[in-house]
Order: structure tokens, then C-alpha cells, then sequence
């Protein structure tokens, strides 16, 4: 089984924009370098920033209880410290997560909820904020997309899935037999792990922020769960780049 890596996706702020990279270099046992680096707490949120941590997706502000959240993009520059963010619904923000999180802050409450849910700070713990509880990358199917789209009628965006790595010249939903494998892209190895379960999020068109298709009920379906890519390791460090090839160790 082969592919060529067609795209890769990181998102700076968790569940706050993202942004396309031509390459990057994936290091072992870590998440895509400044993939889910910050997350934005909400008020109920148990997140300590005083003893920083690995939490749980509920603790922070995520699409799943505001869809309006899907249509930010982001472009983060590691050399300068700037972050650029644009809604459709805001005028464009340009600040320095490191010092300047209240900004964040104030430019998402017109788009956020209020009260229990209001985001309160920009926080960040010891590795990326994926929704695994390991330092995982995720990796999704260009052809798994394609047929969702196809049984719904639809053109789904890619940006629902909110991937880190897409792959092309598999077949619908062929990643899933991927799950125990190592499978090797360009210069870094890689072990997959486990499917990826979805969420609401993922009913939310990413260029409106509007809950306009009904994913789960696809998924369920078409593959009889709530599933869309999987979770992998980096056990190798490595280069990587669109276009690189994909094939099983």
C-alpha cells in the first residue's frame, strides 16, 4: 500500500484557525511542531496554568459547542512570534500569543458564548493539545472525504477534519487498516495507532462557521461510527513534504 502526502495542516491555536505548510520536520515522540501549541480556556475550565498539563478537549473553547469557530484561519511565524488570525465575521487580528494572549481574548467574543463558556485566556501546556492523551499526528484520506462527499451530495471541505497530515491514492477508508502498522513519509516513520472519533465540529462549514451538514450521521452510515482518520506516533524523526511518498515499513 503507497500514497503521496498531498497536504499538510497545522493549527497554531486549538480549534482557533489553520494553516497549510509545504514541509516540516516531524521529531519523535512529539505532535506537528506548534500544532495545537495554545488552546483558549473557558470559564469553567480546570486547566492549571500554574502546573500545565495534558487536558481533556472540554476544558477549552472548541467548535464542537461554537461552529462559528471552524471559519478562522491562522499563519503563525515561530521566527517572530506573530500570529495572524481572519474570520469572516472580524476584522483581521495580528498579535504575539506569548504576551499579547488578552487580545485573543477580546477579538473572540463577539463570535464566543457567554457566561460558563466565555474564553478567559490564552494558556498553553508541555506538548500539543491534541485530543489524544499521547503527542499524536493525525492523518486523514483524501478518498474517505471524497466519499462521504459523494453519499452526501455534498462537497466537504477538508478543513472539517481539522488534519495534520492528508494522504492521496488510497481507497475510501483504506487508512483504517493502516491502525497497528508503521508506515514511513519521507524522511520520518511513523506508527498509527487508533481511529479518531468526531464530534459536532465537524457539522460546521469551515469558510461560514455555519452548521450546514449533518458528518456524524454520514459516518454512521457509510462506516458504522462516528470515525474519520486516525491517530499516529512519530517513532523516527524525519522531513517530510507534499509530495513525499507514503508506503508501509
Amino acid at each position: 500500500m503507497t500514497a503521496t502526502l498531498a497536504q499538510i495542516f497545522r493549527h497554531p491555536i486549538k480549534a482557533h484557525g489553520r494553516e497549510d505548510l509545504a514541509s516540516v520536520r516531524l521529531l519523535a515522540g512529539e505532535c506537528l511542531p506548534w500544532d495545537r501549541h495554545w488552546a483558549v480556556a473557558h470559564a469553567k475550565s480546570k486547566f492549571d496554568p500554574a502546573a500545565p498539563a495534558w487536558t481533556p478537549c472540554g476544558q477549552f473553547q472548541r467548535a464542537a459547542r461554537t461552529r462559528t469557530l471552524m471559519a478562522i484561519t491562522s499563519r503563525f511565524d515561530p521566527e517572530t512570534g506573530v500570529m495572524e488570525l481572519a474570520h469572516p465575521d472580524l476584522p483581521p487580528l495580528s498579535f504575539r500569543p506569548e504576551t499579547e494572549g488578552a487580545a485573543l481574548i477580546d477579538w473572540l467574543k463577539p463570535i464566543s458564548p457567554e457566561g460558563d463558556f466565555a474564553p478567559v485566556a490564552l494558556v498553553k501546556g508541555p506538548r500539543g493539545m491534541t485530543d489524544s492523551d499521547f503527542p499524536s499526528i493525525s492523518i486523514k484520506n483524501l478518498a474517505s472525504n471524497a466519499a462521504l462527499s459523494r453519499h452526501m451530495g455534498l462537497d466537504l471541505s477538508i478543513h472539517r477534519w481539522r488534519g495534520n497530515l492528508w494522504l492521496d491514492g488510497l481507497e475510501p477508508w483504506a487508512e483504517v487498516g493502516l491502525i497497528g502498522r508503521e508506515i514511513r513519509i519521507g524522511g520520518a516513520r511513523l506508527k498509527v495507532v487508533d481511529r479518531i472519533g468526531r464530534c459536532k465540529a465537524t457539522t460546521g462549514n469551515p469558510d461560514t462557521g455555519i452548521e450546514d451538514a449533518d458528518t456524524l450521521a454520514a459516518l454512521r452510515a457509510v462506516v458504522g461510527v462516528q470515525d474519520f482518520g486516525v491517530y499516529a506516533e512519530v517513532i523516527e524523526a524525519g522531513d517530510i513534504a507534499r509530495g513525499d511518498r507514503m508506503e508501509i515499513v
